[in-house]
């Protein structure tokens, strides 16, 4: 005998979800090391950053270029995505990320910002972020909060992105939430994935003791191609 459902049974519909994956910087804190380009077990973070995006049901994804848009631009052929180049990428992430925005096409229930500077990220983590998206009660804006530390990525709806282009809210602040905590729901997690970035060099060797997989920086080539 079947199951009835009463209110759709605590399910919730498909989302329609874009991704914004920012790959401009000039990774200055590591000494001009495009991040994005770092290998783990052989793989460019980018591409993993791609996978999971696809693993996760994501239905777009702007790639936003800036420093060495060549080298980035080689990365990611094969992969669906949108390059959008921001000539203004020196200006930091904030231009980046309104760039890329724009560079979206139609609406979306929901938008990932994504840096690309996160090596354990994963399709599940997305999924987990995707449901605390659907199960928010309030907010715009889905952060992972882990230990009290802000996490990426964030995901937003369409209104936070309307709103985000038409005014000076900054997604880069990490203030974000004491400023505008009417935009904000806070996703209280365990998962330490959403706090492992790499920042600078030592981030880098660190993550290698630490795991023993293998890191390798790309080459000087590469990083300075532009």
């Amino acid at each position: 005998m079947g199951c009835l459902l009463k209110g759709g049974g605590g399910l919730y519909p498909r989302l329609r979800i874009g991704a914004v994956l920012l790959a401009a910087g000039e990774g200055r804190r590591m000494g001009g090391v495009v991040k994005g380009l770092i290998r783990l077990q052989g793989v460019p973070l980018l591409r993993r950053q791609l996978i999971a995006l696809s693993g996760a049901g994501v239905d777009e994804v702007v790639v936003v270029t800036g420093h060495a848009q060549d080298a980035v631009e080689k990365e990611v052929l094969g992969f669906s995505v949108t390059l959008a180049h921001n000539e203004a990428f020196a200006q930091g992430q904030e231009s980046s990320v309104r760039f890329g925005l724009a560079q979206l096409n139609g609406p979306f229930d929901a938008i990932f910002i994504m840096p690309s500077d996160q090596p354990l990220i994963a399709a599940d983590d997305l999924i987990e972020l995707i449901g605390a998206f659907k199960k928010r009660a309030a907010g715009h804006i889905v952060v992972p909060m882990v230990d009290g530390q802000r996490g990426n990525p964030i995901l937003l709806d369409d209104e936070a992105r309307g709103r985000i282009l038409a005014s000076g809210t900054n997604l880069g602040c990490r203030h974000l939430i004491e400023r505008e905590p009417e935009l904000v729901h806070v996703h209280a997690t365990a998962n330490a994935r959403f706090i492992t970035d790499l920042d600078t060099l030592d981030d880098v060797k660190a993550l290698a003791q630490r795991t023993g997989w293998r890191l390798e920086l790309p080459q000087a080539s590469a990083s300075a191609a532009a």
